[in-house]
């Protein structure tokens, strides 16, 4: 794998933890420049259109518990 395709595969792991906590589906989320975590949250659903969220940070957790809680230490926008 090329530094192209793990950018752009990491790129997509990270989204998917953004759609994971936007939509606040119960996981455990990790993100740093190494490496991600996601155990839990959803795949995002590009049906009409791609979902376009990001996260602003390069360093955060996240967990998200049943009945809508989450707790993070990210505070910013998850909007492109």
């Amino acid at each position: 794998m090329n530094a192209k395709q793990a950018s752009i595969n990491k790129q997509e792991k990270l989204r998917a933890i953004t759609y994971s906590m936007d939509l606040l589906i119960p996981g455990l989320y990790f993100w740093c420049p190494y490496f991600l975590i996601r155990i839990g949250g959803a795949i995002p659903d590009d049906n009409p259109y791609r979902y376009p969220g990001t996260i602003h940070s390069y360093i955060g957790i996240a967990l998200v518990l049943p009945g809508y809680k989450i707790f993070t230490t990210y505070q910013g926008s998850y909007d492109a």
